[in-house]
């Protein structure tokens, strides 16, 4: 008896599946693939840095990173592949549950010196990334249902301005200055894209740097001010709380233009430099590999800032296009943030280097946000909501 063929209908490499929309094939050949290549290209950097970090060992950094990646990767594959709808429409669940989870770490959180994290048993969850992308997913469709007239109004600033808010300052008290100024700059960046006037956003900074001197009286902890003090004078406290950056320079500085060779950074190997597998690893990358090495890492960043670029181009809804803008800025704004860091150009904030750094949450929510853009360019066109010119 000859075997009973496959119906067309329900064969994956079939012409007809490989044109219907709802089939998981069609799907997977949307994606795009050069976003995927860069993405692995950039977590290969980080899996050999870690390895170079732990002195040419897979533990106890590189070989979790491998693992906590590859299971990334699938669930940005799964993010990717479904419907792009249904995000419009939980959009705002996603953004309570994500603050149902800061608010657990005020009670049952755990770290040491701050509390950032919630235990899960297996790994430690850190709520302040999960609301990066819940805080773009609520602005990106509150942004959507508004009429091109009314996204100029002052008085629709006030439900972004509550949603950024209460966040921020929940990060703040755990604290986490950094991830707060990232929430911050998110929403600002998102208002921009959504189309509010620059002069209104040049008000905004001007009341905020009239509010400096309050924030910094009553906002900051002791140890934050030592911070921006040491930034603008590191030698201030070479042994305290400008020894990081001290170290870091130094590391940045003896790479030269072609670095010392893998595993062979003095200042990291020998332990001079604190934090080398996690804020620090930029500085590592670039005294093993020099100044070329470090431009490469850049143009593979930048490239992948470039591929989400030309996906919100092709994009239709203001949904999409906010979406994508906003999750590749907060992309840009931890590579820029902590290698700005690194180099003294900006304060210590402990802002991990996305995708290369050690650390599970921040990996992991960074891949489930390239699975929102990916989502967008394989269902660009078919979200079957009303459209709206984006400035």
């Amino acid at each position: 008896m000859r075997p009973a063929r496959l119906s067309p209908r329900f064969s994956l490499a079939s012409p007809a599946a490989a044109a219907d929309p709802a089939s998981l094939w069609y799907r997977v050949t949307r994606l795009d693939w050069w976003l995927i290549g860069l993405i692995v290209a950039l977590a290969g950097i980080g899996f050999a840095i870690l390895y170079s970090a732990a002195d040419g060992s897979w533990q106890p950094w590189a070989g979790k990173q491998a693992l906590r990646f590859g299971i990334g990767m699938v669930m940005m594959i799964a993010v990717a592949t479904i419907s792009f709808t249904l995000w419009w429409r939980t959009a705002y669940l996603v953004y309570a549950l994500a603050l149902a989870l800061l608010v657990m770490v005020e009670f049952t959180g755990v770290g040491e010196g701050s509390q950032r994290w919630i235990s899960l048993g297996f790994m430690n969850l850190q709520p302040s990334e999960t609301m990066k992308l819940a805080l773009v997913l609520a602005l990106a469709r509150y942004f959507h249902d508004l009429d091109e007239n009314q996204v100029d109004r002052i008085v629709v600033l006030i439900p972004p301005a509550v949603l950024t808010g209460i966040p921020a300052l929940l990060v703040l008290r755990q604290p986490d200055l950094g991830t707060a100024m990232i929430l911050v700059a998110l929403a600002v960046a998102v208002t921009f894209l959504a189309g509010l006037a620059w002069w209104k956003f040049a008000l905004g900074a001007a009341l905020t740097a009239a509010a400096g001197p309050l924030a910094w009286r009553f906002l900051l902890h002791d140890y934050q001010r030592d911070r921006v003090l040491t930034f603008l004078d590191p030698g201030r406290d070479p042994h305290g709380a400008g020894y990081h950056i001290l170290q870091s320079k130094i590391g940045l500085g003896s790479g030269g233009l072609f670095g010392k060779g893998f595993i062979g950074g003095t200042q990291s190997q020998l332990s001079f430099l604190p934090e080398k597998h996690t804020d620090f690893i930029f500085t590592l990358l670039a005294e093993e590999f020099g100044f070329f090495g470090s431009i490469l890492l850049a143009a593979i960043i930048i490239g992948i800032i470039g591929c989400c670029y030309a996906i919100m181009m092709r994009c239709e809804s203001v949904f999409a296009r906010v979406l994508v803008l906003g999750l590749a800025t907060n992309f840009f704004l931890y590579a820029f943030i902590n290698m700005a860091m690194v180099m003294g150009l900006l304060p210590v904030v402990g802002v991990p280097l996305p995708l290369v750094s050690y650390g599970g949450t921040s990996m992991l929510t960074l891949l489930i946000g390239f699975g929102f853009i990916q989502s967008a360019a394989i269902h660009r066109g078919r979200l079957p909501l009303r459209h709206r010119g984006i400035s």
